[in-house]
This record gives C-alpha cells, sequence and structure tokens, in this order.
C-alpha cells in the first residue's frame, strides 16, 4: 500500500518535470528584429516609463471632469 503512494508520488513529479521542460523550452529567447527600436540601458528604459506616465497623467488632466445632474 505504501509502495502505490510512493509510486504515485514519483510519476507526479516526472509529469510536472515533464511539463515544466516543455514550459521553458518553448520560452526560448527569440532574437530581437533588425527594425526593432535598439535596447535602452536600465537608466534609459526607467527615465522612457517615467516620461510615459508624466505624459499619460497631464492627458488624463486635461480631460474636463463631468459635472453631476444634483450639482446643476
Amino acid at each position: 500500500m505504501r509502495s502505490l503512494g510512493l509510486i504515485g508520488l514519483v510519476l507526479a513529479l516526472v509529469i510536472v518535470g515533464v511539463l515544466v521542460k516543455r514550459q521553458m523550452s518553448s520560452m526560448a529567447v527569440t532574437p530581437p528584429a533588425a527594425d526593432a527600436r535598439p535596447q535602452l540601458s536600465q537608466p534609459e528604459q526607467a527615465l522612457h516609463v517615467q516620461q510615459q506616465f508624466k505624459q499619460s497623467l497631464d492627458e488624463a488632466m486635461q480631460q474636463p471632469r463631468p459635472i453631476p445632474d444634483d450639482a446643476r
């Protein structure tokens, strides 16, 4: 009885191992396309993200707020 539990555990580990191996192989890194933007360094990338966030925040602040019917 105990050996059946051990065999089941080993079988489950083998199945999980095979699935993990397949998943990791499908996530292989593909080289970037020739026309893609050049890779930015980490500080440049952080600055770019900050600029995008500021721009979207500024755009959101420019939109007029809706006035509720109660205030009219």
